[in-house]
């Protein structure tokens, strides 16, 4: 079948084709390939049940999880996206490989309705796979990294699948993008600044851990999303800072006294969202007689949240240790898009700050073509043992 690509108007009538027999989504993808999906469809959690498939994502090759999913799994009602743009990713193919004799065994011919590749144009193993199969094939764009490719297919196709509005998100993204490209100087773009103050912590504070500690649920899988394009992208020559991915309010009782009381060197991102009007509220009376716990009459978990995000911001302050806090007054995929690209953004403009180029990864490409030897030489021990 040809090649599909594009933005979330072009991938809408193929999801259109699929959604409707897809109770469950499975995105088998490493890293970049799966984190910027995870983060945009853990958007679907507070969403009406029905409204879109359930979404797994299977990121690590960890044979027991792989089975205990495929083995409680009705293939005749599931959807297999299998992402890598190289193709040639290891732990993907292999997923692939087993879920197609999976789906094939319980399926037969009709299995191949039940895959999408996505892979960059051009010879790659996923590619002629998919193309001995009969299975429908997705552009990854050649030109674009998997850690910077949450709004290109990559993430676009689980959230459409999720039942998410794709195109929200990209038009959040654009907008951040225009306010960061049209600012008179670089101090009005968000994006820069951000990028100049964490160049000039760790060349002047040496900060030396970068922590993105939201505090929400639905944004857990953003931060670990942050910390591979920020670990990646910078992390060349000896330079770059260690991200941490935390979430708050739970990491209060746990990381922060290190933030706070440890070593020097940490600068913290806070994100914090408003209050949900439908949130559930405390019964006034539930402790009336208790001065000491007053605070929690008419008090909503997302007020204690954000107290609590406040709270750890002056906190931080007044013990030295720099912070920021980004304020969202409510969490949805035009806003959510917009943070995607304002720490892409910033994550370019501090690469280049520091000289190092943002878009590659030279030591993790060393790292798979060991694993690839290691791979090879097993399989011919295995095929010299083979009677």
């Amino acid at each position: 079948p040809p090649a599909r690509g594009g933005g979330a108007d072009a991938l809408a009538p193929l999801v259109a084709e699929r959604r409707g027999a897809a109770d469950d989504v499975i995105v088998l993808g490493a890293g970049g390939a799966s984190l910027g999906g995870r983060a945009l469809c853990a958007l679907a959690r507070d969403r009406a049940p029905g409204a879109g498939a359930r979404m797994h994502f299977l990121d690590n090759a960890d044979a027991r999880s792989f089975a205990a999913l495929l083995g409680g799994l009705d293939f005749a009602r599931a959807q297999f996206l299998v992402v890598s743009k190289s193709g040639a990713t290891a732990e993907t193919l292999a997923q692939f490989a087993l879920a197609w004799q999976a789906a094939r065994a319980a399926l037969g011919e009709a299995a191949r309705a039940h895959f999408i590749a996505v892979c960059a144009p051009g010879a790659n193993p996923l590619r002629r796979l998919a193309a001995r199969r009969g299975l429908a094939v997705v552009d990854h764009p050649p030109d674009l990294g998997g850690r910077y490719s949450v709004l290109s297919p990559v993430g676009l196709l689980p959230a459409l699948f999720a039942g998410l509005d794709a195109a929200a998100a990209c038009a959040g993204a654009a907008a951040a993008l225009e306010r960061a490209l049209g600012a008179s100087r670089p101090a009005d773009s968000p994006p820069a600044l951000g990028a100049a103050v964490h160049v000039a912590l760790a060349e002047t504070r040496g900060a030396r851990l970068a922590v993105t500690m939201p505090y929400a649920d639905r944004l857990a899988a953003f931060a670990r999303w942050h910390a591979q394009l920020w670990a990646e992208s910078l992390g060349k020559g000896g330079k770059g800072t260690a991200p941490a991915a935390a979430l708050g309010p739970r990491d209060q009782h746990s990381q922060l006294q290190l933030w706070l009381d440890g070593p020097p060197g940490v600068f913290v991102t806070i994100v914090s969202c408003g209050a949900a009007a439908d949130a559930p509220r405390v019964a006034p009376g539930f402790a009336a007689g208790d001065p000491e716990l007053a605070w929690l009459a008419g008090a909503s978990l997302d007020d204690l949240s954000g107290a609590m995000a406040a709270a750890t911001a002056e906190a931080l302050a007044a013990a030295g240790r720099p912070a920021r806090r980004i304020r969202i007054a409510a969490l949805d995929e035009y806003r959510l898009g917009a943070l995607f690209m304002h720490f892409m953004l910033e994550t370019v403009i501090a690469a280049h700050m520091r000289g190092v180029d943002p878009f590659d990864q030279p030591a993790v490409e060393a790292g798979k073509r060991l694993a690839r030897a290691r791979l090879a030489a097993l399989a011919r021990r295995r095929a010299g043992a083979a009677p």
